[in-house]
């Protein structure tokens, strides 16, 4: 029998693996047991806190921004008047870009503003000039009138007659003349920054015209390539807002002008079409001007028709005021910077005693541009996010 040679067979080998079983851990009966919800890990006392210190941050980012503004506040307030001239006169700059250069048409627009506004200044000036003499003699028959009237109310009759308060006013003057020497003198320095302010504000404003679209460019540079569109977004909604704001002042300007305008020329005091100018000149300077142009009207009252029309006058032109702070300001601004009329109160207000005067001018267009900023990354975020989520789910 023949033997044959058989390939050795390998017996496959298998490793009977047990299966790997993790042992759950045993708690330590002497750690603390850690309850949720009520102990100051709890997941609402945590959200709270990084809100907490959220607020905390913009409070101390907002305070530093006031603090770096009043460091600079002739700088700001020379941006901030650029930043106006610019949204007013750009829409007629574009008008002349269609007959004319661009650069040339800027400028244009700029001498136009000033040969307007001169215009006006000249004509109310003029219009008194013109009447001086006839006021100056009414004036006095006026301020005789009054002193005659005030002499006859009992409270005041024992504080003497005319020459006496002359006469005490005059030794008043002498024994405060130093400060208020030193007022005045304080007064001038500010009137001088204010002229510094306006020249720089003129300046940046040439620039702003002709060359925003390259500085803004420049601008948009130094942020990286993928966040362009939403800088470009947030920019544009913020310079929408500021330009409604302008528009708003605008509007409002000439509304105080035609009702003083009406007003006065009802009561029969003369120069109501210069007065209304002066009016309409004097919104653009928040607090002080409508206070300018009020003083102004009851001084031509009195020197025209007497104390008692002067004080007719007085009492319109306050209403008027308060129509312009109350309804005008918080309907047609509000509406214009799509902020509520309640929160223009409010921020006006806050405006004011944190800043004073120039808190009050610039509270309502900081807030609008920052509101208007702030909605349109939110709107765009959101959007993005939608899209995300829609494309993950194809």
């Amino acid at each position: 029998m023949a033997m044959t040679a058989d390939a050795p067979t390998v017996a496959p080998t298998t490793t009977a693996e047990s299966p790997t079983t993790t042992q759950p851990a045993v708690p330590d009966p002497g750690a603390p047991q850690v309850s949720p919800g009520t102990t100051f890990g709890a997941p609402w006392i945590r959200s709270t806190g990084d809100l907490a210190w959220r607020l905390v941050g913009i409070a101390a980012a907002v305070a530093v921004v006031f603090y770096v503004v009043g460091l600079v506040q002739l700088v700001f307030v020379a941006l901030f008047l650029a930043l106006v001239f610019t949204t007013v006169l750009l829409p007629l700059g574009d008008l002349y870009d269609r007959v004319m250069p661009r650069g040339l048409a800027m400028a244009a627009s700029l001498l136009t503003a000033v040969l307007a506004v001169g215009g006006l200044v000249t004509y109310v000036v003029s219009s008194v000039v013109s009447r001086w003499d006839e006021l100056a003699t009414q004036f006095g028959t006026g301020l005789t009138d009054l002193a005659g009237l005030l002499t006859d109310i009992p409270a005041l009759a024992g504080l003497g007659g005319p020459e006496e308060w002359l006469a005490d006013g005059g030794a008043w003057l002498q024994e405060n003349g130093g400060a208020y020497a030193g007022t005045a003198a304080e007064s001038a320095g500010s009137i001088a920054e204010g002229a510094t302010a306006v020249v720089l504000a003129i300046f940046c404003t040439v620039f702003f015209l002709t060359q925003g679209s390259r500085m803004w460019q420049w601008v948009l540079s130094m942020v990286p390539t993928d966040r362009h569109d939403r800088w470009q977004t947030a920019a544009t909604a913020g310079w929408t807002a500021f330009s409604g704001f302008t528009r708003g002042m605008f509007f409002v300007a000439l509304a105080d002008g035609a009702m003083a305008g009406i007003f006065l020329s009802v009561v029969g005091v003369p120069l109501a079409l210069p007065l209304s100018v002066v009016v309409f000149l004097g919104a653009f300077v928040p607090m002080i001007g409508p206070v300018a142009a009020i003083v102004v009207s009851v001084l031509v009252a009195l020197a025209a028709k007497g104390p008692v029309l002067a004080l007719v006058v007085l009492i319109g032109m306050v209403v008027v005021a308060q129509i312009d702070a109350n309804v005008l300001q918080p309907l047609i601004t509000g509406k214009q910077v799509s902020l509520h009329p309640v929160v223009m109160a409010l921020v006006v207000a806050g405006g004011s005693v944190l800043g004073g005067l120039l808190g009050a001018v610039v509270a309502v267009p900081l807030t609008a541009v920052t509101w208007a900023v702030f909605s349109t990354l939110r709107r765009t975020t959101a959007a993005a996010q939608g899209t995300a989520v829609t494309h993950g789910a194809d």
